[in-house]
């Protein structure tokens, strides 16, 4: 009799291990994630709506949430093209997003200043310094490949001092920034008017961010072609997979880091450059978008250009309307959360593969 609980015993044990088995994979799938984070914004925007904010605010801060959500896209895109190929985190991502902005704050004081293009608070000068300062920051990515990362590669170091070299030439570049224009607050157009725009169901919107929004889609998908339907873009995903197998194929791995890092650079530099638009100019902004970046980077997928955009737009829609219940002062943290929701439950993000 006893042998015969015994073996009941064990069949339970049993049945519970197989249902947890089955259960587990499916709690760790991209679908559970995504379900999740839907039931998180509805939840979201119950919670905005307890302390009687306007259905019209949540529906402009949810705008405005794609619209730092292009500008955190960008920023993912170049971050986790650069760990795709090179397989490091780049902690210096935040200061070239900073470097950027500000090569366009010096064009744009040098130009002579012209009058607003339409509904927009800037003129042609701001194009122009955007389009000069982003292969200006593609051309310092590549400097310090070339005088630190490369010869580290060379060397075979490891990952953790890759990491640290990065984290170095963050503070290097912020110092940079503090020397040749100082720790103040600088504007892109100091006391132009940039009256807000009424969109259908009562949203009110910049002009500005429309163009942000604009531009900010129009270089995912520039990068999108670029990957899928250039000899190039094809050589960065083929490098990306398997860099010996690359090599052996005849494809140029050096010719391909150095394009990879010119092309994040420049991402980098429109993120910054369109951030300041609508924002203040300062030598630490690079620093506080950085972890909203990664955290867009995590939770797409490391190394998932497409999982990087969703990602991004997650965090700028979710840290916006989050804004209308706590401080605005706290969207990093929210940032910080979704990423550390997003390892517990699928370390590989969203368009991640199999961990």
């Amino acid at each position: 009799m006893k042998n015969t609980e015994v073996a009941d015993d064990d069949d339970v044990t049993d049945d519970r291990a197989g249902a947890g088995s089955r259960i587990g994979p499916i709690l760790r799938s991209r679908t559970a994630l995504a379900v999740l984070f839907i039931a998180l914004g509805f939840g979201l925007w119950l919670l905005a709506g307890a302390p009687e904010v306007p259905a019209k605010q949540l529906l402009s801060l949810t705008v405005w949430g794609v619209m730092l959500g292009g500008v955190l896209a960008l920023g993912s895109i170049g971050l986790t093209l650069v760990y795709g190929v090179l397989q490091f985190p780049n902690f210096s991502h935040g200061a070239l997003v900073t470097l950027g902005a500000y090569i366009a704050y010096a064009v744009i004081g040098v130009l002579p200043p012209g009058s607003e293009l339409g509904p927009f608070s800037f003129g042609w000068e701001f194009l122009l310094a955007l389009f000069i300062a982003m292969p200006l920051v593609g051309v310092v990515a590549l400097a310090v490949d070339r005088l630190i990362y490369r010869r580290l590669r060379n060397q075979r170091a490891a990952l953790v001092l890759f990491a640290m070299a990065s984290l170095g030439m963050a503070f290097f570049l912020r110092s940079c920034v503090y020397m040749i224009w100082g720790p103040d607050f600088h504007f892109y157009y100091q006391g132009r008017s940039n009256p807000a725009m009424e969109l259908p169901l009562g949203v009110r919107v910049q002009a500005d961010q429309l163009f942000i929004v604009a531009l900010a889609m129009a270089l995912v998908v520039a990068v999108y072609l670029l990957l899928t339907k250039t000899r190039m873009g094809k050589a960065m995903r083929a490098t990306a997979d398997n860099p010996e197998l690359a090599q052996v194929r005849g494809i140029n791995t050096e010719q391909v880091i150095a394009w990879t890092w010119m092309l994040s650079g420049a991402l980098a530099a429109a993120a910054g450059v369109m951030y300041g638009l609508t924002s203040q100019l300062r030598p630490e902004m690079g620093f506080w978008l950085l972890l909203p970046i990664f955290a867009g980077t995590i939770m797409g997928g490391i190394g998932n250009p497409f999982g990087a955009l969703v990602g991004a737009m997650i965090i700028g829609i979710v840290t916006q309307v989050t804004a209308a219940f706590i401080n605005p002062a706290y969207g990093p943290a929210v940032a910080f959360i979704l990423m550390v929701v997003t390892l517990v439950i699928r370390p590989q993000g969203l368009f991640g593969g199999s961990a």
